[in-house]
């Protein structure tokens, strides 16, 4: 199946010279979705770990799905002030401005493996910090998933260390 004809590119947004990629037609199609996961499911079934992190909201979603359909855990990762027990933080650029992301400090053991996975791969900043996070309680980050990855921006650059499995690639 030929993902990239579900997602749909918005011009100047959230700023100009930004081009989003929307994967909300995506998700609307059933066989589309379930295409994105069985396929993602297939390229991580033989990775040695324990725990899929995912940052809100589009993380959430494949996520979510992939864990159910791995069979592993989940720790959802969040904007600050979003999560009620103690939390551990990490800030960030972005291409268009900074951001926080905060973990529940127990939501991962010492030495568990980790799978990271967010909806895009820009710039790596995101997933820099999401493992700056798993490497701050004591996990270790063995693969980092995508949905979509934005290679001309170079994100591979600074995760040159990681293992990094993309769907779609731009």
């Amino acid at each position: 199946m030929e993902l990239k004809k579900f997602i749909r590119d918005i011009p100047d947004f959230p700023e100009k010279g930004i081009i989003f990629r929307d994967i909300t037609p995506l998700l609307k199609d059933a066989e589309a979705f379930k295409f994105s996961i069985d396929s993602l499911s297939e390229k991580l079934k033989d990775i040695d770990f324990d725990i899929i992190v995912a940052p809100e909201a589009r993380g959430f979603i494949f996520g979510g799905a992939l864990s159910y359909k791995l069979n592993k855990g989940l720790v959802p990762v969040r904007k600050p002030g979003k999560l009620p027990y103690k939390v551990i933080s990490e800030k960030y650029s972005l291409e268009y401005g900074e951001a926080e992301l905060q973990m529940h400090i127990d939501a991962i053991s010492k030495g568990q493996k980790v799978i990271i996975f967010d909806d895009v791969l820009a710039t790596g900043g995101t997933a820099l910090s999401l493992k700056k996070l798993v490497e701050k309680s004591g996990g270790e980050v063995v693969a980092m998933s995508f949905l979509i990855e934005l290679s001309y921006l170079n994100p591979r650059k600074i995760l040159s260390n990681d293992k990094i499995i993309s769907l779609i690639v731009y």
